[in-house]
């Protein structure tokens, strides 16, 4: 996907999101949906920095640097703790949506994994794609939340109450 597509992404995701964590429509939710907005956006455009340095969907496009992300919040609180989000949803927008795919083992390995009904970054259906893999995050997210938060780690379990009770 191109810059377009991450962003378009990204804030459709924390709009979800802030409902999804908090669905009573109030103005707890746009509080939530405000918590959320600026770490998912900032995640979402992360992984693009390679484009300056590096190789493209190779550098910070993999499974290490997506674990870096993931430890942060376990060490430090706040509001970035939803920068991992963005990245998560980044790569899954590049592997779903994209034909080139992305290298989730790099460096250990250059193979380009991706999913195969991929559109090119050019492409006139691009943004419906777009929406549509992000309905299919905010789907998964909402399910693990509300139907199945007991396959979730206790930490994440623990960390969603906070940051709903924070905004509250």
């Amino acid at each position: 996907m191109n810059k377009r597509g991450h962003v378009l992404n990204a804030v459709l995701l924390s709009i979800g999101l802030g409902y999804v964590l908090d669905p009573s429509g109030d103005v707890s939710t746009f509080a939530t949906i405000a918590e959320v907005f600026l770490p998912v956006v900032l995640g979402a455009l992360f992984p693009d920095v390679d484009t300056a340095f590096g190789k493209h969907r190779k550098t910070l496009h993999n499974l290490p640097v997506l674990l870096l992300f993931l430890a942060h919040p376990i060490y430090h609180g706040g509001n970035l703790q939803w920068v991992w989000l963005g990245v998560l949803t980044h790569y899954v927008l590049d592997y779903l949506g994209s034909r080139r795919g992305i290298a989730l083992f790099y460096p250990l390995s250059d193979t380009e994994y991706g999913f195969p009904s991929g559109v090119t970054t050019s492409s006139d259906r691009a943004e419906i794609v777009t929406v549509a893999i992000t309905v299919f995050e905010l789907a998964a997210i909402a399910v693990l939340v509300h139907v199945l938060p007991q396959y979730l780690p206790p930490e994440v379990t623990r960390a969603l109450a906070e940051s709903t009770a924070l905004v509250a």
